[in-house]
């Protein structure tokens, strides 16, 4: 059964972080394998919570490829080879990998820093890139995770995290995974300072987080991690008094077969998460 304050952060156990230098790779062998054949054909599948067009046939396609089948550290190198058509790889890739694998705190948040600072100067040079605002604001989030989300706010980290996800709606209303980050903003801030505040500082509402998770998983239901955060987002906003739905989303999620590495990923701690 999930616990109320379970959080993604890493599948690594303690003693078993790499050298510095070294980044670690998907430690399970049962990862889907892709090429950029079979890329192009799974591309709309494997790209449905954010709607990203497909490159076209060539080295970014590979590293994509190579991203999908967990190959984080060569999906990174290729997409900073191509300027700022291979940011969304690149930030992708490093995001992807320091959430889920990198057990180095002071590494994962300097990877975090270095998303959010590649993704926001994206985003000042081209305002309406949806992908640039979404990862400056998932890597702010996992940062603010980090460091306790009481100091982000009060950094102003929020504010920015809110705005990004607020303008990827805007542009792109079917933006699964925005909904879900957004939910669990409302979501987070409420449950760290409280309905009132968050409702008067940050105009964050618990039926807003609600709605923000329905519309996600609306859009993309078989999302492994917006399954999790609305079951996290439900304990946040309700308690135990929402657990039996929490552990019912985190079951579907601990169900799903895996489209690709990152999913394999999720789908473990969905799994660790009903162990608890």
């Amino acid at each position: 059964m999930p616990p109320h304050d379970f959080r993604p952060i890493s599948l690594m156990t303690p003693g078993t972080a790499p050298i510095v230098g070294v980044w670690t790779r998907v430690p399970y062998p049962d990862v889907p394998a892709f090429d950029a054949a079979t890329l192009q054909i799974q591309w709309r599948q494997l790209h449905a919570g954010q709607a990203l067009p497909p490159p076209t046939p060539g080295p970014l396609l590979e590293g994509w490829a190579r991203y999908h089948r967990g190959d984080f550290e060569q999906a990174v190198s290729i997409g900073l080879l191509h300027g700022d058509q291979g940011l969304a790889l690149a930030n992708q890739a490093t995001a992807v990998y320091a959430n889920y694998l990198e057990r180095r705190e002071s590494v994962r948040l300097a990877l975090f820093r270095q998303v959010a600072e590649r993704a926001g100067a994206q985003a000042t040079a081209e305002p309406d890139n949806c992908q640039a605002l979404y990862w400056q604001a998932y890597a702010l989030g996992r940062y603010a995770e980090g460091i306790s989300v009481a100091r982000a706010l009060a950094q102003g980290l929020g504010g920015k995290v809110k705005h990004s996800l607020e303008r990827v709606i805007a542009l792109q209303p079917h933006h699964a995974d925005a909904h879900i980050s957004l939910g669990a903003f409302h979501a987070e801030v409420i449950d760290k300072v409280g309905p009132l505040v968050a409702r008067m500082t940050y105009g964050a509402r618990a039926e807003t987080a609600i709605e923000l998770f329905e519309r996600g998983l609306e859009l993309h239901p078989d999302s492994a991690s917006g399954l999790m955060e609305y079951a996290r987002g439900l304990l946040a906003l309700h308690g135990d008094g929402r657990m039996a739905e929490a552990t019912r989303l985190y079951e579907k999620a601990a169900a799903l077969k895996p489209v690709d590495a990152r999913e394999r990923l999720d789908v473990e701690l969905a799994r660790a998460g009903l162990s608890d």
